[in-house]
This record gives C-alpha cells, sequence and structure tokens, in this order.
C-alpha cells in the first residue's frame, strides 16, 4: 500500500503544527478503529497531569500500543482527531511537538476540537485515529 503525504501550495504549510493536509493510501488494506487515547497508563493514572505536552506523548504511546496490537504502525496513520480542552486549546506548541516527535515526517492529517471538558478532569487531551494498513 502506498502513502502520500500531499501539502499544496495554496494552502498553508501545516508540517510546522505537526499534520499534513491530505493523505491518500492506495491500494488494497483495511481500516482499523481505535478508541480516544488519553493520558492513563495501564493502571489508569495519569501522566502529565496538568501539561499538555506529555499529556499528548502518553496519548500518542498509548495509539502506538493499541496498533502493534491490531498488527498496524504509527505510519498507517491517516488522520487524527484531537480533542483539547478548552483551557489549554492556544497551547498549540504542545501538541505540535509532541507530533512532529512521535510521527517525524509520516505526518498524518489532522482535526483539533476544542471541547470543554474530556472524560475525567484532569485529561487534557484525547487522540483518536483513522487507521488503513495493505491486506
Amino acid at each position: 500500500m502506498r502513502t502520500s503525504r500531499i501539502n499544496p501550495p495554496s494552502l498553508f504549510d501545516s508540517r510546522a503544527l505537526g499534520f499534513s493536509q491530505v493523505v491518500v493510501k492506495k491500494g488494497s488494506g483495511k481500516s482499523i478503529h481505535v478508541s480516544g487515547q488519553v493520558a492513563w497508563n495501564a493502571d489508569r493514572e495519569i501522566t502529565g497531569e496538568g501539561d499538555l505536552y506529555k499529556q499528548v506523548l502518553q496519548s500518542l504511546r498509548n495509539l502506538e500500543t493499541a496498533l502493534q496490537h491490531a498488527s498496524a504502525a504509527l505510519t498507517d496513520v491517516v488522520a487524527l482527531r484531537i480533542y483539547i480542552k478548552e483551557s489549554h486549546i492556544d497551547d498549540s506548541a504542545a501538541i505540535s511537538r509532541g507530533l512532529i516527535e512521535v510521527f517525524g515526517e509520516e505526518l498524518p492529517c489532522a482535526t483539533w476540537i476544542g471541547v470543554p471538558r474530556l472524560a475525567r478532569e484532569e485529561f487534557l487531551v484525547e487522540i483518536e485515529p483513522t487507521v488503513v494498513v495493505a491486506e
């Protein structure tokens, strides 16, 4: 399965923010659905309480773990829906830094959505992916 990431010159260069404008997967594949990931470890302990960057990293680590158990990888992620607590919505640098650190050049598309709160008061971000893998 071939993946193309497109950032048209007539749109702003979103790569500095940690995402691509368009991702195209060509070939036969299957989709994998993963629940939104938050900054909990396996014991339901928060990682990075009050720190958006640390919560982004833990959420993405959790996503990577989930994908590994589904025989997939972060490079198979084509899009992210990132739910950000409104109190931290302006801290785009923390989100971008985490996305770039984890995804490198293989940046998925992303939609950032400000929300009043998440499932727990201490959660600052929840990340839900769209994943497509070759069959």
